[in-house]
């Protein structure tokens, strides 16, 4: 009997420490069920927040494809490009060639918006467009339409960078590919 007693002791701590690894087998298992569930949420939002990004695109591309096609509606029809143009005392090709290029403009800045250029990419583009007499007659003939725009939009500070720009090209125009402030890049 003196010899059962130690066995049955012994079963009794096993049956104890197979039960405690039980439990503990179980808690680590919801443990890492849990973190799996928490992995599985972190990724849904992640898709989700890029999901989210990619409407927004879309809508600034949609928005940009009916404002363009009302440009060349306005470009083709003098009496649409009347009721468009803000521009006081300008000649109807005038008129034509400055809504033509808002135009570029807009195309330019909705390449920056959806992320097909990088900061340093449409200063590179805008470069080539302020060397454009037109462009430089658009864009002064316009400064008064930029300063009602929110002093940190997009627009306003791009803005802001262009009229360096302009400025800048004014003083030497042979050095055009070094213009404009590469730091004024937007948050």
């Amino acid at each position: 009997m003196a010899t059962q007693i130690p066995v049955a002791i012994g079963r009794s701590i096993g049956s104890a420490v197979a039960a405690g690894f039980g439990l503990l087998r179980e808690s680590l298992t919801r443990g890492t069920r849990r973190r799996r569930q928490e992995e599985i949420l972190l990724d849904l939002l992640r898709q989700l927040a890029l999901m989210t990004e990619e409407v927004h695109r879309a809508n600034l591309i949609q928005e940009h494809r009916i404002t363009m096609e009302q440009m060349n509606r306005t470009i083709d029809d003098p009496a649409l490009a009347d009721a468009r143009s803000t521009l006081a005392g300008v000649s109807e090709a005038k008129r034509r060639q400055m809504i033509f290029a808002n135009g570029q403009y807009a195309s330019l800045l909705l390449a920056y918006r959806v992320g097909t250029f990088e900061w340093t990419e449409l200063l590179g583009h805008l470069r080539i467009l302020c060397r454009n007499d037109i462009f430089a007659e658009y864009w002064d003939r316009t400064a008064e339409h930029r300063r009602s725009l929110p002093g940190d939009s997009l627009e306003r500070r791009l803005g802001k960078v262009i009229d360096g720009m302009l400025e800048e090209l004014a003083d030497d125009p042979d050095r055009w590919w070094v213009v404009g402030s590469v730091d004024a890049a937007p948050e």
